[in-house]
């Protein structure tokens, strides 16, 4: 299938990427592999269900502004939906159709009860304060609420979302429903109903899957050089857990404004004080500049794309260097990426099997609410393991299995394992 191209770029450099046509794109390709029955194959590519609300807010000025906002319940077979919130100037609505899909699969991948769902503000987080991001976060639940809920559809934070929104979220819809609902939101507070172990579990569990990487391919990680692009949440976590659970060397970092590089290596600690200091990894003391777009095709064994969907494309996956893409982003890589990059040996772990310690996590927090009954963070930390080596190991035995690359590979196993349960539940 051909992906759909759409406007051009801000920077003129070319059409975007329309994600959902690539996530529907994707799922051809795995379905055609698994031969499935034409219905299921049309269930699987659109969503079941869709809101689009408008949220007006007052903001401290006195003046009100209206605000969009969607929630997408992609597919609820394997149990409640589940997946982040995103707050970004740039959200469509295919961009949260695209994320629902890969959340559906991610869950099904890791092999936990849950199907995805994704949601979105269309707004600049940047430029507001406190207070409207509280009105705001609020103005959603009132509009959301009716379709949400610890046995429907469960958030969580995502770009531009914080542990201090989701309180806020779930403290509306308590509200709202008359008595604590804590199991409604995750990627709350700790004292909230917060799960140990959450902050870092999008990076761990992709750390986990590259170590496995390294086991399965013979490779030695300790001392091997890394890349990361976006210094987010997962990024400086992966930053942080490369060093001290592998013991590789980080020579290239980068953010929005920016990246650094230094061939003798970039010290998690160093480089974190100077971005909470100066709100961004330019500048940092012995390193040199380096682009968003050049940190990718740097001479290193790992790169960890860790920012937004459709940056290796079919322009410059020739240009990759590295023996292996970590993918904590979504959707960075293009399908026609995927199959340069197959040719030439780069191993992908996709990114719904690297990214997902995330959910997993999640599901983990959502379990502890309904018993109200808190894990220790070894616990947490020893159950994500165990679930993103098996995951890993099944991506990994499918692709040598088939002959495919390891993105069709993994969805070819969440695909057939939802496509099971939409046969079982009758719908097909």
């Amino acid at each position: 299938m051909a992906v759909e191209k759409t406007k051009t770029k801000e920077n003129g450099k070319g059409p975007e990427l329309n994600p959902f046509t690539i996530a529907q794109a994707q799922l051809d390709e795995a379905a055609e592999q698994l031969q499935l029955d034409e219905a299921t194959h049309q269930l699987l590519r659109l969503p079941l269900r869709e809101l689009h609300v408008t949220l007006p807010v007052k903001m401290d000025d006195g003046t009100t502004k209206v605000f969009q906002g969607f929630r997408v319940q992609y597919n609820d077979a394997r149990g409640p939906t589940k997946g982040g919130l995103r707050f970004h100037f740039d959200e469509t609505i295919d961009t949260v159709r695209a994320l629902a899909a890969w959340m559906t699969w991610k869950c099904a991948v890791v092999d936990i009860p849950l199907g995805g769902g994704k949601g979105g503000i269309v707004c600049d987080p940047r430029e507001m304060s406190q207070g409207e991001l509280e009105r705001l976060s609020r103005a959603y639940i009132r509009q959301v609420g009716r379709i949400i809920g610890l046995e429907k559809d469960v958030p969580a934070p995502d770009v531009y979302t914080t542990p201090q929104i989701m309180a806020w979220m779930m403290d509306e819809y308590s509200f709202i429903k008359g008595n604590n609902e804590f199991g409604v939101i995750t990627g709350k507070p700790l004292p909230l109903g917060g799960s140990a172990g959450r902050g870092d579990a999008t990076a761990r569990g992709g750390i986990y899957t590259l170590r496995e990487w390294g086991k399965v391919t013979g490779f030695d990680l300790k001392g091997a050089t890394g890349a990361i692009q976006g210094y987010g949440n997962a990024g400086t976590f992966a930053h942080q857990l490369a060093e001290d659970l592998l013991g590789m060397k980080i020579v290239a970092v980068s953010d929005s404004r920016g990246g650094i590089y230094n061939p003798d290596g970039l010290k998690y600690d160093e480089v974190f004080k100077h971005k909470q200091d100066t709100r961004r990894v330019a500048d940092f003391p012995g390193s040199k500049p380096v682009t968003n777009e050049e940190i990718l095709e740097l001479d290193v064994d790992v790169i960890f794309p860790s920012a937004l969907e459709n940056v290796i494309t079919e322009e410059n996956a020739g240009n990759i260097k590295a023996k292996v893409s970590a993918e904590l982003a979504n959707g960075p890589t293009t399908p026609e990426a995927d199959k340069i990059l197959h040719e030439k040996g780069v191993y992908v772990i996709p990114d719904f099997l690297c990214n997902a310690g995330g959910v997993t996590v999640s599901y983990f927090e959502m379990v502890q609410n309904a018993y109200d009954y808190y894990w220790e963070e070894d616990m947490v930390h020893d159950r994500l393991d165990k679930k993103m080596t098996a995951a890993f190991h099944a991506v990994h035995e499918t692709a040598e299995k088939y002959g495919v690359h390891k993105r069709l590979a993994a969805y070819m196993v969440a695909i057939d394992r939802v496509a099971e349960a939409v046969k079982l539940r009758g719908w097909v």
